[in-house]
């Protein structure tokens, strides 16, 4: 036993009244420190300590910054305690910042013997507990405690986790502590009005619309959840649903005139309000309640979560088929517009064409105006109703490669027009507009200087509710159009290509399922040359793969760790050499070769001749035929990969190391990569895209609807918590984007979903054993 430490703590309470067991224990574990002056030991509001202190010898000086002056100062001297309180009373955040005041000597029990000891010992918790309420009669520190403990909540609260953390430190100085019994009726929808933001802290109440004396909309407010915003930035402080308590509930409550302060300095905190309502309003049965109560600003749906009738273009240009092309032109000069739409005799639109049409079509080909314009339209009609949401316009535009599109009514028929230039107008960061300006540079480093852009795009789709497929489908649709020009870049540098070829992606890129941490996985296969000109065709597309994935390196798509890249030789190979490397998976590879190789059973084209992807995609269906040994191989791969749920159903974490309580999500993801693929190739579906390859499962009535249902939930779910951990790294952190999840950040209720969707993919792991190995 440490003989001095020992004969110290005899001395000082609440210690010397431990059991002599657990008295020998702490003074074994405890250790002797010598500090100078002015030595930091805690941070107010910051759970970073890792001793709890007791003073030898000297001085230690406990106080609150407030604006650079410190209140509620204190001391702690010898034989006393520091960290005592906020470890058990506080859960382990500093209520104070602690300072040596001169040369000191501590004793420093670490704070996990502590939490033992003090779990064990209730007269030694006590000790600790009886000093804190004493000390929270005093008001001044007890609205020291609450800010402490309101920052920490608050700093895990949307849309309050989106400040700077000096802003929630200030908006943790605002709020006060009220609670209410249960059945207690806070507010009456159109009656009452609400001055304060109620954020629960802890309860639970139901929120509801009466009509005739029936509740409609019902639902219940948890932990985490707020009551008030939406009726005080939209409807002058009128609630709009009646609020009464579930249980006994304790708020956290804002004042209207902060509340609203914030609104105004952060617009990413106001949209959380007015774009949950307009997600709200775009339910039929939600709209139809509360129309007649409520009429929101304008500008109040952000563009993102609005219908295409919001903001499409009415008026239109039209004529008939067997108008000439010549005047044409000359009526969408006089319109001052860049399309028209045909109709045939019928008054029904069949085609439509365009200010580019011309200029190809008509201008560079030199094409007779005098022809009918039928013969330059552009046909099947693309169309999208006016219910669809704005989002599903944008992405329309981008994968058809689109600038126009009509927009039709209830009854199919065409009632107006919807440009890229509507959207352009609605938002200059919408995603069309970065696409736009990506597809238009005019040089590798201008190009690679807007694709950096990206995050800040992403965080806004986020933060309007954009579903996690979609922002896949805009990253997708970006990472093409950056593909696609670099290449062209690398072609004019290097001059016309030696053979046919194609571009390949693999891997997540192939499945289209991007994310803003994807590394490159791509090949180059090209056509079959003469023995004698094999080496000099090889070099040229060696180089050109080389400068090409240097250049998306440079655009933030990192290259692949395991040098899965068309600047490898070995991917960088005739179809005669593919075929075989695909031979040789299928029908000879060890399980431990295929963990290697199974992003290349996710191959697409991208660029080039896509008639050498396609011999390589038949010939790999052809190869697979009945080859069970294959499929066993592939599924033993994906039981590898666990979903991070222990036997208690708690989440497993890392326990060490940078991401120490966290999880990697793109692991947990991946037990749904693998079943779809297998199921897929064992069905004949060459689709890539892991939710497309279910549908076409459960359309093949290989996965029945409900269990279709389910997973394609719970692979939405997780894309979401991937895209919202990435976006903050880079947003937020200035940080490279992860993977990592940390649950303990998480609300309970997606807590409650991580761990639906894990034995969701347990079960689905289990088909696949059951299937492939036997039920091994």
């Amino acid at each position: 036993m440490n003989a001095t430490v020992s004969e110290f703590l005899s001395k000082v309470k609440p210690f010397n009244s431990l059991p002599e067991e657990d008295f020998e224990i702490i003074s074994q574990s405890a250790a002797i420190e010598e500090l100078p002056a002015d030595s930091i030991l805690t941070v107010q509001g910051k759970p970073s300590f890792e001793n709890v202190h007791i003073v030898k010898e000297g001085l230690i000086e406990l106080f609150y910054d407030r604006g650079g002056k410190r209140i509620l100062s204190g001391l702690v001297s010898q034989g006393q305690v520091c960290n005592g309180i906020a470890q058990i009373m506080n859960s382990g955040v500093a209520i104070r910042t602690a300072i040596t005041k001169q040369d000191s000597t501590l004793v420093n029990i670490p704070t996990s013997l502590f939490d033992k000891i003090a779990a064990r010992h209730k007269p030694f918790r006590d000790y600790f507990a009886k000093i804190y309420h004493k000390l929270m009669h005093d008001e001044s520190y007890s609205s020291i405690v609450i800010s402490s403990q309101a920052k920490q909540f608050l700093s895990q609260v949307d849309p309050f986790s989106f400040l700077p953390e000096k802003e929630i430190e200030k908006v943790a100085q605002q709020v006060f502590i009220a609670h209410y019994k249960k059945d207690k009726v806070l507010f009456s929808q159109g009656q009452s009005t609400v001055d304060y933001l109620y954020i629960i802290q802890k309860g639970a109440a139901e929120r509801y619309f009466e009509e005739n004396n029936e509740k409609k909309l019902s639902g219940i407010l948890m932990e985490g959840q707020m009551f008030g915003g939406i009726s005080m930035l939209l409807n002058n402080g009128i609630p709009v649903r009646t609020l009464r308590l579930a249980e006994k509930t304790y708020f956290y409550l804002l004042p209207k005139s902060y509340f609203l302060k914030l609104c105004k300095n952060y617009e990413v905190f106001s949209e959380y309000f007015t774009d949950t309502f307009g997600k709200r309003m775009l339910n039929k049965t939600y709209s139809t309640v509360i129309s007649g109560v409520f009429e929101p600003k304008d500008d109040s749906l952000h563009l993102y979560s609005q219908p295409i009738k919001n903001i499409y273009n009415k008026k239109m240009v039209t004529c008939p088929t067997d108008l000439a092309i010549q005047s044409v032109a000359t009526l969408m000069i006089e319109n001052g517009c860049s399309y028209i739409l045909i109709h045939n005799d019928d008054g029904e639109f069949v085609g439509i064409v365009t200010g580019n049409d011309l200029r190809k079509k008509v201008v560079s080909a030199g094409y007779n105006i005098k022809n009918k314009v039928e013969d330059i339209m552009s046909v099947p009609l693309i169309t999208i109703p006016a219910d669809a949401m704005a989002f599903e316009g944008l992405i329309m535009m981008m994968e058809k490669g689109i600038k126009h599109i009509p927009v039709t009514g209830a009854a199919g028929k065409v009632i107006g027009m919807i440009s890229s230039n509507d959207f352009i107008k609605a938002q200059e960061n919408s995603p069309f507009f970065l696409v736009r300006e990506i597809s238009t540079s005019k040089s590798p480093e201008e190009l690679i200087e807007k694709d950096l852009q990206l995050p800040l795009v992403i965080r806004n789709m986020i933060f309007s509710g954009a579903k996690a497929q979609n922002i896949n489908k805009l990253i997708t649709t970006l990472s093409d159009v950056t593909l696609n020009k670099m290449i062209n870049f690398t072609l004019q540098e290097l001059g016309p290509p030696p053979a046919k070829f194609a571009f390949m992606i693999l891997g997540s890129e192939g499945r289209r399922e991007q994310t803003l941490k994807t590394d490159q996985d791509n090949a180059v296969i090209f056509e079959d040359v003469p023995e004698e000109s094999l080496k000099k065709v090889s070099e040229y597309f060696l180089t050109f793969g080389d400068k090409v994935c240097d250049y998306l390196d440079k655009a933030g798509y990192d290259f692949c760790k395991g040098e899965i890249m068309a600047k490898n030789p070995k991917w960088c190979q005739p179809v005669s050499v593919w075929k075989e490397y695909f031979t040789h998976w299928i029908h000879k590879a060890s399980p431990e070769d295929l963990l290697q190789s199974s992003i290349f059973f996710d191959f697409q084209w991208a660029f080039g001749e896509k008639s050498l992807v396609d011999q390589l995609k038949n010939h790999l269906l052809e190869s697979l035929g009945n080859w069970t040994g294959f499929l066993r191989h592939l599924t033993e791969n994906a039981l590898h990969f666990k979903p991070p749920l222990g036997f208690f159903r708690n989440f497993v974490v890392e326990s060490k190391g940078e991401h120490r309580n966290a999880f990697d999500i793109k692991g947990a993801m991946m037990p749904i990569v693998d079943f779809a693929r297998i199921y897929a190739l064992k069905n004949g579906i060459w689709e890539t895209n892991t939710l497309e390859r279910l549908r076409q499962l459960a359309k093949a009535e290989q996965l029945n609807q409900k269990d279709y249902d389910e997973v394609k939930q719970a692979y939405g779910f997780l894309m979401q918590l991937r895209l919202v951990r990435q976006v903050k790294a880079v947003i937020e952190e200035k940080k490279a984007p992860d993977n990592y999840v940390y649950p303990n950040r998480l609300s309970s209720l997606e807590q409650k979903m991580l761990k639906e969707v894990f034995k969701k993919i347990e079960n689905l792991q289990g088909k696949l054993k059951f299937e492939f190995l036997g039920g091994m």
